[in-house]
């Protein structure tokens, strides 16, 4: 098969011979890690794995001709507990959801891969998702990224919505994305009545300190943003922007780069013994 953007990159999809294949081309693996929590009335508690796993799913796709790449199934609950008083959430707690990360890359290292990207789409996932990267680089000695779609892709993202610097919760980029991709999922009926001001989110203390708070201390029907300015369109849009600034971080070869040593045969008199 071609290495063209219809290559099959899917790890459950793919049988363990092709997986073995793949590690000794040097692919990487992705790991989506999302989340499955309310997203106001008009979309699903799928929102963030779906739009995570289509992320990386195009992602792949586009970056495997110069540098092979698979997708591991996406893991679906994440770090919630801010949703949980608007029902339909389900969460994990720290300690679980970096051990669940900390397992996967395990078993891909294991299996002999030495690229691993975890590709998040859920804002409440990233200090836990960066902390577990931190610990397996050091245990294993593996290439571990960490990235979040609606950061790493900012800059593409900005132009195309409308009245938001960038990916808000439930707002106009989600609901666009979910127009895209399940629009028979999306309650469209009323959406202006959801539009919410974020202001300065709810996790803000100070000028820039943190406090973290439930999700109803900024918002009274669990939306951030304005809905009302979705489009399947614009949802597209929005979904090639992102798999394009993720592919390009996959392809990237300094993303994958072995760590320089600077290091001098001695610093200050005292000489290095490794």
């Amino acid at each position: 098969m071609s290495r063209s953007e219809h290559r099959e990159v899917a790890w459950d999809r793919l049988k363990a011979h092709e997986l073995r294949a793949l590690a000794d081309e040097d692919a990487v693996v992705i790991f989506p890690v999302a989340a499955t929590e309310q997203h106001g009335p008009h979309l699903p508690t799928m929102t963030d794995t779906r739009i995570g796993a289509e992320v990386a799913r195009r992602a792949a796709q586009k970056a495997f001709a110069r540098q092979p790449t698979v997708v591991a199934p996406v893991v679906f609950a994440g770090l919630s507990g801010h949703h949980m008083p608007f029902g339909g959430t389900l969460t994990l707690d720290h300690e679980t959801f970096i051990a669940v990360v900390q397992c996967l890359i395990r078993s891909a290292v294991h299996h002999g891969f030495r690229k691993i990207l975890l590709s998040n789409s859920h804002g409440g996932n990233i200090l836990a998702m960066q902390f577990a990267a931190d610990r397996m680089a050091q245990e294993t000695g593996a290439a571990i990224v960490a990235t979040t779609y609606a950061s790493e892709g900012a800059a593409a993202i900005a132009p195309i919505l409308e009245d938001q610097a960038g990916i808000m919760h439930a707002g106009e980029g989600e609901t666009s994305m979910m127009l895209a991709l399940e629009p028979d999922l999306v309650d469209a009926s009323d959406l202006a009545a959801l539009n919410t001001d974020r202001g300065r989110g709810f996790l803000y203390a100070g000028q820039a300190s943190y406090r973290w708070r439930p999700f109803q201390h900024m918002t009274g029907n669990g939306v951030s943003g304005l809905p009302a300015k979705a489009s399947a369109e614009k949802g597209e849009r929005l979904l090639d922007a992102a798999s394009d600034a993720i592919a390009a971080l996959i392809t990237d070869p300094e993303t994958w780069a072995d760590p320089q040593d600077k290091r001098g045969p001695d610093v200050g008199n005292v000489p290095f013994r490794r």
